[in-house]
């Protein structure tokens, strides 16, 4: 028997029919562009910094990174998570309350903040606060970009809409990364730098913005000072929304998603920098030599000899292909149910994080990359636009912050265990230090190797070629042990989500 808050609001889970591809992008509004400029620069700076940041963490401090260990950036990464994801939780309804702009406005200060401490105070406390500032930044910046998309946009035209919203992301996420190779080359703190002032154009954007419904959320503000209408607390609020079940066994299940997103995210530009010879692809395109041809350095965030892809360059194939095709996907996923569409997304990342532990090869690497793309592409718009459309009318940037609990549970769970189970299955770092130790080094001469190091030790201490090295290595290890854990959350989450799916459309139509 359905408890009463779903039969009450059993409408609103109910799928409808999509517009087609052309329809769907002719509907769309003048703010909803507005709001994809300003996700478009904000994903710009944040991807720019956030696919470029555990290699700078991990590098040595002789090469301009902090020098620590992918543990110790677990512990950044689980904070930077919890800030992120939490904070629009509990007040993703305050942009509901006074106004998308204001929000707005106020997450673009605490982000320039982030970026600006991280370039000035280069530490591992500095970092860590400037990661804190960037999260809470983000936190309150999403609620009212997204609800304002829901408020533009109807649900005849929703998937398109929130397909075509991350394509924007992805096209900000794939030139900010490139832009950030480019930079990171001059020095880490350029790369900060520069990110803090992409940011800044959001400020200009903001000046043509419109909220939708304005009006409408002035009047109920202007019964509420009179008395006319008593407002509930906005933690209250927020906590019996989230009481409902739907939302719960929803956040649950799809956290396993994120889970995985945030592996790649965070432990895929590691894997690459420590095994996948990305030379080979190079070579296959262009030759033994490299090229130095300008276009494809940028395009394809090259080496300076133009002989292999830096590690964040190759991950970069994943917004480049959402950038290209997720209007086609989002096509494709309006004529599925929104919860199946997840579970199979769910599926297909899971399907590219065993392609990645089954082995280095770097164009079995490109090929997982393009697998994880297309479940990102399938499931991700597709969580936002389903949300949205189950929340009430007064409470859709509540809603939307909402969708930061699921990533909240995955990516802060993901935070602390990915890094600190690559330090200790899959590390590089950790495997030099341990042969060097077999091989008769001493502790006291170990401990005084900085971090991010030892490799270099380990070539001078026996003489072998940095590829002989790696080999030895990695076949001595069991390095996909770590990506087969990940894709076995991915699955259970796939089938959770497969019986949520069924579960609720007999709500619906009951």
């Amino acid at each position: 028997m359905a408890t009463p808050d779903i039969e009450n609001k059993s409408n609103t889970i109910k799928d409808v029919e999509q517009l087609g591809i052309w329809a769907g992008l002719a509907s769309l509004s003048y703010v909803f562009w507005i709001c994809g400029g300003m996700e478009m620069i904000e994903r710009f700076a944040y991807y720019g910094v956030r696919n470029n940041v555990a290699l700078y963490a991990t590098a040595p401090v002789s090469a301009g990174g902090l020098g620590i260990t992918a543990t110790q950036l677990g512990d950044i990464f689980l904070v930077w998570a919890l800030v992120q994801t939490w904070v629009p939780v509990v007040t993703g309804g305050l942009s509901d309350r006074f106004g998308y702009k204001e929000t707005i406005f106020a997450a673009t200060l605490f982000k320039i903040a982030g970026y600006v401490v991280m370039a000035v105070f280069v530490s591992y406390w500095g970092f860590m606060i400037g990661a804190i500032l960037v999260a809470f930044g983000t936190a309150i910046f999403k609620p009212g970009i997204q609800g304002t998309i829901v408020k533009s946009t109807s649900r005849t035209n929703s998937s398109i809409a929130w397909g075509v919203f991350y394509q924007t992301v992805n096209i900000g996420g794939y030139f900010g990364t490139l832009i950030a190779i480019q930079m990171r080359q001059l020095s880490w703190d350029t790369m900060f730098y520069v990110n803090a002032g992409m940011i800044m154009l959001n400020l200009i954007l903001l000046m043509v913005y419109k909220e939708p419904e304005k009006e409408e959320r002035l009047a109920r503000r202007a019964k509420i000072k009179s008395g006319e209408i008593v407002e509930p607390s906005l933690w209250k609020e927020a906590i019996n929304e989230f009481k409902r079940p739907i939302l719960i066994y929803y956040m649950i299940l799809f956290s396993g998603f994120w889970f995985m997103v945030y592996s790649f995210f965070d432990v895929l530009p590691l894997h690459i920098r420590d095994w996948v010879d990305t030379s080979a692809i190079i070579t296959t395109l262009f030759g033994p030599e490299g090229t130095q041809n300008p276009v494809a350095h940028f395009m394809m965030g090259l080496t300076d000899d133009g002989k292999a892809i830096n590690p964040a360059g190759l991950f970069n194939l994943n917004a480049f292909i959402i950038m290209l095709s997720c209007f086609a996907i989002a096509g494709v996923s309006a004529r599925m149910k929104a919860v199946n569409s997840m579970a199979i997304g769910t599926l297909f990342i899971a399907a590219g994080l065993i392609m990645v532990g089954g082995l280095s090869a770097a164009w079995l690497v490109v090929a997982a990359i393009i697998v994880f793309s297309v479940g990102e592409m399938l499931a991700s718009p597709k969580s936002s636009e389903y949300l949205g459309n189950i929340a009430p009318p007064d409470k859709k940037a509540m809603y939307l912050g909402f969708t930061q609990a699921p990533i909240g549970i995955g990516w802060s769970l993901e935070g602390k265990l990915g890094p600190m189970w690559y330090d200790q299955w899959a590390s590089k770092e950790t495997f030099s230090r341990q042969l060097l130790s077999e091989n008769g080094m001493d502790q006291s001469s170990l401990d005084a190797i900085p971090n991010g190091e030892a490799f270099d030790y380990l070539l001078d201490f026996t003489g072998q070629t940095a590829s002989e090295a790696t080999a030895l290595l990695y076949q001595s290890h069991n390095i996909g042990q770590l990506w087969y854990i990940m894709a076995a959350i991915g699955v259970i989450s796939a089938f959770g989500l497969y019986v949520y799916g069924r579960w609720t459309y007999r709500l619906a139509t009951a």
